[in-house]
């Protein structure tokens, strides 16, 4: 004989929000473990693959102004001296610093 479950509404409307917040927990999650992310070393292969450096003033190619604190895949706080980066998952990146894959923040 099969089970049958009764989904009340009750029931639905918690499973919805469960599901709804699943990103927005998960994200949290990620963004503690980064804290903990060791520092992006500038002799890593991917660092440099798109010119990494520790100090933007030290980047042949980077326009004035421009750092991983103003750029669109820094995802540190403000005011923070290092944060997590999209382009290195699981390393975190100098907020003075600055490479080739640089986009302003929109």
């Amino acid at each position: 004989m099969i089970p049958h479950y009764s989904l009340s509404r009750r029931r639905l409307l918690r499973l919805a929000l469960a599901v709804s917040f699943a990103p927005v927990a998960a994200g949290s999650a990620r963004s503690a473990f980064a804290a903990d992310a060791p520092l992006l070393a500038v002799g890593a292969p991917e660092a440099q693959a798109v010119k990494y450096v520790e100090d933007a003033r030290q980047a042949s190619g980077a326009t004035a102004g421009s750092n991983c604190a103003n750029c669109g895949l820094y995802q540190g706080a403000a005011g923070s001296t290092q944060g997590p980066c999209q382009l290195f998952p699981g390393r975190q990146v100098k907020a003075a610093g600055w490479c080739t894959a640089w986009a302003p923040q929109l």
